[in-house]
């Protein structure tokens, strides 16, 4: 399920390093252009400077149906500060010019398909991308975007849920390069208190059926969250926790201040203590 490609590209170095560590992995995701893509590009260095593995930027998208009220309203500031998907690509560019964190655009299809499959492709590898998660495709719909993407060297990330029986998991992983992204709970994005009890398990019947690398995302916030992760997954993914810590700021300075402190405590979690998940076999 892994391929030369994937193991080519910065997100898979960056997982083989981590593995070798025995230590997870922390994905920032932020949305771009909130409250603009200058501050944006702020925030991106603060969260690579804190020691954020990976950072995902979100395209901001008029109606985001997989998304709480945290990311929501980032989604609705960045559009009236006139982000476009053309924005946030050079926005890669401008963050790839001084760092080397691997970067992954977090996007519903629908802009994507608009810019065009081999523009977008052939855009997001030049300015620097490393990977893609279309969040409302399927593997059923995606041969022609999966080839394309690999075309031009970028990983393509699919959403697996509890909900996935054995076999779709299977077909979820065949269709990834990169990691595979495991939603955590059913319904939307936003930070919870406690992970659910079932999380173990269906970390574990997800291992059964990929070699990917499995980074879990929807509700973690706290470095408790990812002490609890450490045994068994290889990533955390922490979104509306930092789009909050973006939301309450007085100003983009104060917000890139919150999000190093907050990566920082969860990269310190990571670090620490936590024991390398035993390989499946």
């Amino acid at each position: 399920m892994t391929s030369a490609l994937a193991n080519s590209t910065r997100i898979s170095r960056r997982f083989a390093e981590l593995r070798e560590d025995g230590e997870l992995g922390i994905v920032a995701y932020i949305t771009a252009g909130d409250p603009s893509l200058d501050a944006t590009h702020k925030f991106a260095l603060a969260l690579a400077e804190a020691g954020a593995d990976i950072i995902e930027l979100g395209v901001p998208f008029s109606d985001p149906l997989a998304d709480g009220p945290t990311i929501q309203r980032a989604s609705e500031r960045a559009l009236k500060s006139g982000t476009t998907l053309a924005g946030v690509l050079n926005l890669v560019r401008r963050i790839r010019q001084s760092r080397e964190v691997p970067l992954v655009l977090f996007s519903y299809f629908n802009p994507i398909l608009q810019m065009g499959l081999e523009k977008f492709a052939a855009g997001a590898a030049q300015a620097g991308a490393d990977g893609v998660l279309a969040t409302d495709l399927t593997p059923e719909e995606s041969d022609d975007y999966r080839r394309i993407l690999q075309s031009h060297h970028l990983d393509t990330i699919f959403l697996a849920a509890p909900t996935s029986t054995g076999e779709r998991l299977k077909k979820i992983a065949a269709c990834s390069s990169g990691f595979l992204y495991l939603i955590s709970r059913t319904g939307v994005t936003g930070a919870k208190e406690a992970l659910p009890d079932d999380l173990p398990a269906l970390l574990r019947r997800t291992h059964r059926v990929t070699q990917l690398p499995v980074a879990v995302g929807f509700g973690i916030s706290l470095p408790g969250h990812v002490s609890v992760l450490g045994g068994l997954a290889d990533a955390a993914v922490v979104g509306s926790a930092l789009v909050s810590e973006i939301e309450k700021a007085s100003s983009p300075d104060a917000a890139a201040s919150a999000l190093r402190m907050r990566i920082h405590s969860l990269k310190e979690a990571a670090r620490h203590g936590l024991s390398r998940r035993e390989a499946t076999p």
